[in-house]
């Protein structure tokens, strides 16, 4: 019989201790960058890389999450011919992101031709925790990592807009009906049957209820529990703010073919105004002082590591 913590000892975690953070960032190879058209936006880059890297030093969630590797990288898709690791964050350009990996790894001429439920659908591309320890290991300490974050109350409204405001036929009857049934008084029957009409302030009540009818989902998740950019070294924060600048500058780091530009289109309900400021500051109007704090709080990490101004 092993002690615990002979057993925590003999974890095969315990090998995988390279993986954190390292003490210092490394730099990006930009031997393949062409031209002085984007030494701003590599400026820029650099500022986003030190201000995360200074603030999980600081934060130092290492100690507060024991979670196993494998869990870590879920969301991280792999691109093997440019050596890339992408983290989805859902509603931060991550459909494009897919169709671009899937030009880059040779399984689609352009990224233009790609279907949404191709893309999210297919399983064309292969995700990092299909491999096991070892590989996951080797391939986060030599492949570029990336992430592509975005305002969290953009993402979140965003979110809501996509999932609840168009038929759909996953959130309406699985998330729809338990919100209505439990956050709306004297629900009707029809809203009950379809789940359909949920109000931004009910998904709110959801979204904060420590006992949710129905689990999280990452199109809501925090950045900071979809990618743990304090435990995983990110080489490069690209935002949703920024989107093409960065995308397209991330393309010429890992030597994509020169044609190759990240596309410019709406993936899905392309005719309605896009989720910016101004449409974010009607939605929260539906809620109370109190709530439109709660919500922050229950994004103020996101806030935080990437630098985000408090709505």
């Amino acid at each position: 019989q092993l002690s615990d913590q002979q057993k925590m000892s003999k974890s095969p975690l315990s090998q995988f201790k390279g993986v954190y953070l390292p003490s210092a960032l490394q730099p990006l190879n930009k031997t393949v960058v062409k031209g002085g058209r984007w030494k701003d936006v590599d400026s820029v880059q650099e500022k986003r890389r030190s201000f995360l890297h200074e603030f999980c030093k600081k934060y130092n969630s290492r100690k507060k999450l024991q979670t196993h590797l494998v869990h870590l990288v879920s969301r991280i898709y792999v691109e093997d011919r440019h050596k890339v690791l992408y983290c989805e964050v859902p509603k931060a350009g991550c459909s494009n992101w897919k169709r671009v990996l899937m030009v880059l790894n040779g399984l689609a001429a352009s990224a233009h031709n790609i279907s949404h439920d191709d893309v999210h659908y297919g399983k064309h591309l292969k995700k990092l925790d299909s491999y096991d320890l070892k590989g996951i290991y080797t391939l986060l300490n030599t492949y570029t990592k990336t992430i592509f974050v975005r305002d969290p109350m953009e993402r979140l409204v965003s979110a809501f807009r996509d999932k609840f405001e168009h038929p759909n036929s996953y959130y309406h009857p699985v998330f729809g009906k338990a919100i209505i049934k439990k956050y709306r008084h004297n629900a009707n029957e029809e809203a009950l049957k379809t789940g359909s009409g949920v109000k931004f302030r009910e998904f709110i009540h959801y979204l904060l209820d420590s006992h949710r009818p129905v689990g999280m989902d990452i199109h809501w998740e925090q950045v900071s529990k979809l990618c743990y950019p304090c435990l995983i070294n990110y080489d490069f924060i690209g935002k949703f703010e920024t989107l093409e600048e960065d995308a397209n500058y991330f393309l010429q780091l890992v030597g994509a073919p020169a044609e190759l530009k990240f596309p410019k289109f709406k993936d899905r309900h392309s005719s309605d105004e896009r989720t910016s400021a101004e449409v974010v500051r009607q939605y929260l109007k539906e809620l109370s002082k109190e709530e439109r704090q709660l919500t922050y709080d229950f994004y103020y990490l996101d806030y935080l590591m990437f630098n985000y101004t408090s709505p």
